[in-house]
């Protein structure tokens, strides 16, 4: 004999699936988005090219940097004051702004003796492109090859990345070794910061860019650097700390107690300073 209850909960069970499977849909979408946008996340350019070099910096000068495939990228290259210690540094931006936010840390760089080079990825800064992880690493090549044209091979080169640019300068140190290597705020890899942000998303199967730096800075030889800020609420104290423990050449951690990633105290402050002209002495 046929329950009373036996139609009633057959349409609860099917009301049931239908919203599992309105939920399973959205959850796709969601992940489709987010798959297909994300480098709008991990990429946040600044819009527009900055003005003349000389404008901002003096005795700067701006630069055309030309990729391997193809695209001429903005920079300015600002010759050392003072006692020019023949040595110049490559500076490798993070993930958002243009090389104009970073005109004081080159004033620093340049006060201390060194020649200093800034430039803007494809998509930042008015350069034409899409940033991605293959076409960062074609564009700091380029900076490098800049260099080298005016009498700074690799060897003479410091190279100082800071948060995104530490990934992107440690690449190319496995593939051009410089003279040394400074990294201020790295992330352990891309895939590491994604699960921290968002752990509630499969970010190792989505990601299409990785950086792998601790992978990568344990087969760089050049004398190496990390600089943690203590109270970096963007790149985890603990991920600068692991890059700083697999380095194959580890000449000195320094943390900034209290600093956050984005404090002008982390990006050109006194003590950063100080730390990288202790590096280049080390290294010469």
């Amino acid at each position: 004999m046929t329950s009373a209850n036996a139609r009633p909960s057959g349409r609860r069970g099917r009301r049931a699936l239908t919203v599992a499977a309105v939920v399973a849909l959205v959850l796709v979408v969601l992940l489709g988005l987010l798959w297909a946008m994300q480098r709008s996340v991990v990429y946040v350019p600044l819009g527009g090219e900055p003005p003349p070099a000389a404008e901002v910096i003096e005795g700067a000068e701006d630069v055309r940097l030309h990729t391997g495939d193809g695209l001429e990228l903005g920079g300015w290259f600002v010759p050392a004051r003072g006692a020019d210690r023949e040595t110049a540094v490559l500076v490798a931006n993070g993930n958002a702004g243009n090389r104009e936010s970073r005109a004081p840390l080159a004033r620093a760089l340049a006060a201390e003796g060194f020649s200093v080079l800034l430039f803007d990825y494809r998509g930042y800064g008015g350069n034409p492109g899409g940033p991605s992880e293959e076409g960062l690493a074609a564009d700091v090549r380029a900076a490098a090859s800049l260099l080298a044209e005016r009498g700074f091979d690799a060897g003479d080169t410091i190279y100082f990345g800071e948060s995104l640019g530490a990934a992107v300068v440690t690449e190319l140190a496995v593939e051009r070794p410089p003279a040394a290597l400074f990294l201020r705020s790295p992330f352990s890899s891309l895939a590491d910061m994604g699960a921290r942000h968002y752990p509630f998303l499969p970010v190792r199967l989505l990601l299409w860019d990785r950086y792998p730096v601790t992978a990568q800075v344990a087969e760089v030889d050049s004398p190496t650097t990390v600089v943690v800020g203590a109270a970096d609420r963007v790149v985890p104290p603990e991920q600068s700390r692991g890059v700083a423990a697999a380095s194959a050449n580890l000449f000195e951690e320094v943390v900034l107690p209290g600093a956050g990633h984005n404090d002008p105290e982390t990006i050109h402050g006194p003590e950063v300073v100080r730390a990288f002209v202790r590096l280049a002495d080390g290294a010469s």
